[in-house]
This record gives structure tokens, sequence and C-alpha cells, in this order.
């Protein structure tokens, strides 16, 4: 057991050392760290900013401008990062977020009305909601295979848990030296890092291809929206992890009167727990490296929404100082997990062609949840108490994993890629270009097709329906009553039909009991012509093979 967990760990730490070698996908995780930081670091000075201009009630006020705002244009804002190429939608946020924090600095300095940097601040949060669907989107195409992807959502995440306590270090102590408008500035730097971070990267041009075309924008705005009512396990996925930031809203007003109330640790004590919660989320992305090739992400989801929950509802049965402050750090590495399975999860379910909405959809939930979850806190806390609080808030998240677990086993079941159907599709030429999270969904929606000897998988002259990959067996190519090839095992045969406005321009026959694997006409099309090297490589391979059944030297 000991060998088999050096092994898994082993490869583990290679495909975490695979994503900083992948030179787009470091510059993307860079690009994260400087705009995470930088969100972490504006909220700080912009609440100390509001609270000198009108106390907690502008403290509030920019609460709702900053969520509200950001919850309603999520899911429109992200529809740009379907449209056009998502680095550009990602750099093009960066700019305007760097301008805006600019001017805030600038009002600040000069003492602009406060409305002035309450809306340029709130503009920021609005632009934000481009830049991270996009970002989530955009990481997959640039994984170069499966374990790289989920080795990014774990360095995504862990960048994420130190953005979250080194932003506002960062921010307190810029404000002890100096005004909110040095604080302003350097967000503004941050924001201007990341986007010469996402400049540099040079992703396969979805403008290259010619686009489908286009529905009204609330239609295409709502394709977010439909493929969660559409599928079953997205709808699981996303009731889950937004129960998780449900409670996670909540755990941000605990945590305040538990500190206070419950444990007697006063307002510092509020740091130390939230700082908890981030030392966890450094411990669980260690743990998170062993998630990188498992296959079965759906019961680790699980295990972490129990992970998540459990520990708060401990808080009320041991309320100590020093157990909560463990026990906020066994949340932190929940988190983690849920984070990393989660995201890679949904990245490997949804089609890329609507995966930024997606995630537009995902945030606009996230944010919504987060304020009703701090919302329904208080109404728990006065009605039983805060130690009941904690306990009701700790127990709905094991509850629901608990009844979703078969769910969850099944989801495994019908997202984890066939080993030997991803291989057989990354030695196809038509394919090898593909991102690693469409190579798994192709795998995925591969029929297993058996055929007795002799037996015809398609006649010369017939439409084109099915792309096809020699499992085990033979096949011979037929032309005009001529054999122009056999393919064995790894042989490909069909796509000249689905590609181009022809019949099947040869028939081809099983020599003896062949074992194939048949790609729908709409699968393959969607997959070959949406990416511009693999549309490339596939022209290539029908103009040679075009001329070999004309010349009858060759296969189809």
């Amino acid at each position: 057991m000991t060998v088999v967990l050096r092994e898994r760990l082993a490869e583990s730490l290679r495909a975490f050392r695979g994503v900083f070698g992948n030179r787009n996908l470091r510059r993307l995780e860079l690009a994260w760290a400087g705009s995470i930081t930088g969100e972490w670091a504006a909220a700080i000075a912009l609440g100390v900013f509001a609270y000198r201009s009108g106390g907690a009630a502008a403290v509030g006020l920019v609460g709702v401008i900053r969520f509200i705002p950001s919850a309603v244009a999520a899911p429109f804002t992200a529809l740009l990062a379907d449209r056009y190429p998502r680095e550009r939608v990602m750099l093009a946020a960066d700019i305007l977020r760097c301008a805006a924090m600019a001017g805030a600095a600038a009002a600040a300095l000069t003492g602009a009305p406060a409305g002035v940097v309450y809306a340029l601040v709130g503009f920021v949060s609005v632009a934000s909601t481009a830049f991270q669907p996009a970002q989530a989107a955009l990481l997959p195409s640039l994984a170069r295979t499966p374990d790289e992807l989920t080795a990014a959502n774990v360095a995504s995440s862990t960048i994420e848990s130190v953005g979250s306590f080194a932003g506002p270090a960062l921010g307190g102590l810029l404000l002890a030296a100096t005004e909110t408008e040095v604080v302003f500035a350097v967000t503004a730097g941050l924001f201007l890092w990341s986007a010469l971070q996402i400049a540099g990267i040079r992703a396969d041009g979805r403008d290259e291809v010619e686009p489908a075309p286009r529905q009204s924008f609330a239609q295409e705005a709502a394709a977010g929206f439909r493929v969660i009512v559409e599928e079953r396990r997205l709808r699981l996925l996303v009731g889950l992890y937004t129960a998780q930031t449900l409670v996670a809203g909540a755990l941000n007003v605990l945590i305040v009167v538990s500190a206070i109330e419950l444990l007697g640790l006063g307002e510092s004590g509020v740091g130390y727990l939230n700082s908890a919660v981030g030392i966890g989320g450094l411990v669980g992305a260690a743990a998170a490296l062993m998630l990188v090739g498992r296959r079965r992400l759906a019961a680790d989801f699980g295990a972490g929404l129990v992970l998540w929950g459990l520990p708060i509802a401990a808080i009320a049965l041991w309320p100590e100082p020093a157990a909560a402050f463990l026990l906020l750090g066994v949340v932190g590495v929940g988190n983690t997990i849920v984070d990393v399975a989660g995201l890679t999860l949904l990245q490997r379910a949804v089609r890329d062609e609507v995966l930024a909405r997606f995630f537009g959809v995902l945030e606009s939930l996230v944010v919504g949840t987060i304020g009703l979850g701090a919302i329904l806190a208080p109404l728990l806390i006065e009605s039983f108490g805060v130690r009941g609080a904690l306990l009701a808030t700790g127990a709905l998240l094991p509850l629901l994993a608990l009844l979703a677990w078969r769910s969850l086993a099944a989801i495994d079941a019908e997202t984890a890629p066939p080993g030997e159907e991803l291989v057989l599709l990354s030695r196809v030429p038509l394919f090898a270009p593909l991102p690693a999270s469409t190579l798994e969904h192709l795998a995925r929606s591969l029929a297993p097709l058996h055929v007795a000897a002799g037996t015809e998988v398609f006649r010369q002259g017939e439409p084109g329906d099915r792309f096809y990959i020699v499992r085990d067996g033979d096949v011979e190519v037929v032309a005009d009553g001529r054999v122009l090839a056999t393919l064995g095992p790894g042989g490909y045969f069909g796509e000249i039909a689905l590609l181009r406005p022809v019949s099947r321009t040869a028939t081809a026959r099983a020599r003896q009991k062949t074992d194939l694997l048949a790609l729908d006409r709409d699968e393959f099309i969607g997959a070959v012509t949406g990416h511009p090297a693999s549309a490339e490589a596939a022209d290539a391979v029908i103009g040679a093979r075009l001329g070999s059944v004309r010349t009858g030297l060759a296969s189809l």
C-alpha cells in the first residue's frame, strides 16, 4: 500500500510540475494569482474607505454594489468567452479592471465623492465576472492530458487559498503604512500583471474556425442555464456545489459571532479563525494532489462536502478556541477538495462551446447563495442560539452527501473516460491536437460495435453517419471491387463522407470477427471542425485518402 501511495504521489507531482512546464498554463496560473490577490486587496481597502466615509451603513452599501450587479451580470458577461477567444476576453477584463482601479486611486487621492469610488470598484466586480468564467473555461483547452487538467485545478485552488489571505494581508499592511488610494493603485498594478501574463498565452484561435450561426443574445445567454436544466448530473453537481457556498455564506457570519460570543476570542479572533480556513486550504492542496490521475472524482467531491460540514457541527459540541481553529482548518481541506474535484467534473461534463456561459451561471449562483447564507445565519442564531446554528449549518452538507452518494457513484461511472478508448482516440491524427477535456468527452461518446466476419460496415455510395476506429480484428477497404487497404487495431475510417458533401467513397468490410468503436456524425464533426489544428489535420488526411482512392494505391 505504501508503495502504491508513493507511486501515486510521484505521478501527481509530475503532473503538477507539468502544469508549470506548460507555458500557457503557467501564464494562466500566474494571471490568476494576480487577479485573486488584487480582488482581495481591493475589497479590504474599499471596506475601510467606505467605513471612513459613511460608517457601517456604507460598508453594507458597498457589499450590495459589489455582489448584486455581479450576480446579475455573470451569465451575460460570460457569453463573451464563448463568442470570442477566451484569452482575449480575459485580457480585456484585466485592462478594464486596471483602468477602473487606477481611476479609484485618483478619485480617492483627489477627494472625489465616495460614490465615484464605489461605482468604479463595483465596475471592477462586474468585469471580474467575465474574467473568471473565461479562465475556468480556457484551462481545459490548455491542459495536454486529463491528469494535467486535474493538477491545474489543484494549482488554481491553491493560488486561490493563498490569495484569500495574502490579498487581505497585503491590503492591511499597506493601509497601516499608507492610505486607501495606495492600495487601489497597487491593485491596478496587480491587474496589469495579470494582463501581461494573459497577453503571452498562445492558444489555438477559436476565431479561426467559421462560427456556427448565432442565436439572439438572450438565447445565447440562456444556454448556460439550459445545459444545467437538461443534464441530470449537472443539476446534481451544481445543486451540491451551491449548497456548499450557501454554508460558506452562513459560516462567514457564524465565525464572527462564534469568535466573540461562543469562544471568547474577541474581535481579533475573527481574523484568526478565518486564517485557519486559509491554512487548511493549503494543507488541502497537498491532499488534492492525490486526486491527480483519479477518474472517479464524484465520490471525492462528496467526501469534500462531508469535510466541509462535520467540523462546523463539531465546534458546537466542542466550543474551545484550539479545537475551533483545528476544525476550521479541516473545513479548509474540504474546501480545496470540493473545488478541485467539483471543477474538474464540471469541466469534463460540459460541452466546450457553452463552457464559459455555464461557469458564468455557476458564478451567479455562487454569489447569490453566499449572500443567502449570510442572511439565513442570523435567523438560525436567533432561533436556535449560536451552538444550534452551528449544528444545523454543519449537518446540511453531510446529509446531502449521504442522500446523493449513489447518484455521485453513477456520475463517476458515466464520466470516467475508458482508458483504452482514450489511448486509441489520441493516436488518431484527426483527434491528436484536441484538448484533453474534448478527448475525454469523445471517449465517453464512443459506441462499441461487434461485427461478424464478412459483414459490411457500410457500402460504397451510402450516406455517411458514423466514424469508426478498429479496436480488434481487421477491416478491408474496397472501392469498385478493388481492395485498397486492410486496417488493423488502431486503424480508422469513415471520415470523408462526414466532412465532405459526398457519399461513402468505398466499402468497409470485416475480414474476421471485429470489434469497432463508432462515433456519431454530430460528435465527430463538432470535435474536428471546432478546433483549428484538428480541422487542418483532417484536411490533410482526407486529401491523402481521396488521392489514394483515385489512384487505387492505398486506403480510403
